[in-house]
């Protein structure tokens, strides 16, 4: 482990990571180390051990950016006689996150090229709201009487004196496959991520036609084509207990922290405080708010060690944003090789 960065009650001794030296990529081996801590279908929790914050920041950056996702590019708006008008009804279409593996598709190399089953995927959303049919379904529900707010499957009807709303969801969004799609995808796996998202609200009478096209895009060129909802890391915190804190001391002591953090053990009939779990620490520096605990406890930050976090979207697992970041990063580096080889070879 390097240096820890020290938190004094006002200060830090220093904010930077680990000092300048050598690069050493034996050692660098040595030292690095992934370790999962949580994975779920969205989330994921991980240590990233023995790396400097640039690279951590780095592979931040990229998930933030740099790993492409599939979004709506373009709509065709046919008809719209509902009260959003048509640049902002366009603009909450494309900020609905579609299921769509952007692994599966190419980048679209024209933006005025005919959309093909390698590069675009095809929507259609065809809504009209009538009175007769928001009617016949109040009375599907034995529902006679105004003043009554009803729920039914996403749809809000609003039974009073005849004014009555039927509301868009991105449910209403329906997959129109191009070419060979019907064969490799279905509707759900291509579909809209959320089901309830609001794009709109008909008044009998109104309504919206509109097709839309989504393409491949990185988050850098517009934030539609973001692949997660965040990508943020900490420094993994660390707490040594200088001397024994005992009695109610010891109960203070666990109040200054998080719930976990420090722990109680009876020693003798005593209460004795030990660190529990340093991860659950949130850097809050209550515990300098009290003098007995002067000098009897250090609170530090270790600089090469990062608690990361990726939040998805649900398009691709967490994991598969991360090695599609390092792959990124891969990349870069590579090219980077190269011109400075060119530039030597000169």
């Amino acid at each position: 482990m390097n240096n820890p960065i020290i938190m004094n009650k006002y200060s830090i001794e220093r904010t930077l990571g680990n000092e300048v030296k050598p690069y050493n990529y034996d050692e660098f081996v040595k030292n690095f180390k992934v370790n999962i801590i949580n994975l779920s279908e969205t989330d994921m929790e991980f240590d990233l051990i023995g790396v400097d914050v640039a690279l951590a920041n780095s592979l931040r950056r990229v998930i933030i950016s740099e790993v492409p996702s599939m979004a709506i590019e373009k709509v065709h708006i046919y008809q719209n006689t509902s009260y959003v008008l048509d640049e902002i009804l366009a603009h909450r279409l494309g900020l609905i996150p579609l299921k769509a593996d952007p692994r599966q598709f190419k980048m679209k190399e024209d933006e005025n090229s005919e959309p093909n089953e390698h590069d675009s995927l095809v929507y259609d959303m065809k809504i009209k709201c009538t009175k007769k049919d928001l009617d016949a379904l109040a009375h599907k529900q034995y529902i006679s009487f105004p003043g009554m707010i009803l729920f039914l499957s996403n749809i809000l009807i609003y039974i009073n004196d005849e004014q009555l709303t039927f509301i868009v969801y991105s449910k209403h969004i329906k997959w129109s496959p191009l070419g060979n799609q019907k064969d490799i995808f279905t509707e759900k796996s291509v579909g809209m991520i959320n089901d309830d998202i609001l794009i709109a609200k008909l008044r009998p009478g109104q309504e919206i036609e509109l097709k839309m096209y989504a393409v491949k895009g990185i988050p850098k060129d517009h934030a539609k084509f973001q692949s997660v909802c965040t990508a943020w890391y900490r420094m993994m915190p660390n707490i040594k207990l200088l001397d024994d804190i005992k009695g109610n001391d010891a109960l203070l002591l666990q109040s200054c922290f998080p719930k976990g953090v420090i722990g109680l053990k009876s020693y003798k009939g005593v209460l004795v405080a030990h660190v529990e779990d340093c991860r659950k620490e949130n850097s809050s520096r209550n515990v300098f708010r009290y003098k007995q605990f002067d000098n009897k406890i250090l609170l530090s930050k270790i600089p090469d060690h990062f608690i990361f976090t990726i939040e998805s979207i649900g398009a691709m697992e967490p994991s598969s944003i991360f090695f599609e970041a390092i792959n990124i990063i891969i990349k870069k580096v590579n090219n980077a090789l190269e011109i400075a080889l060119n530039q030597t070879e000169v």
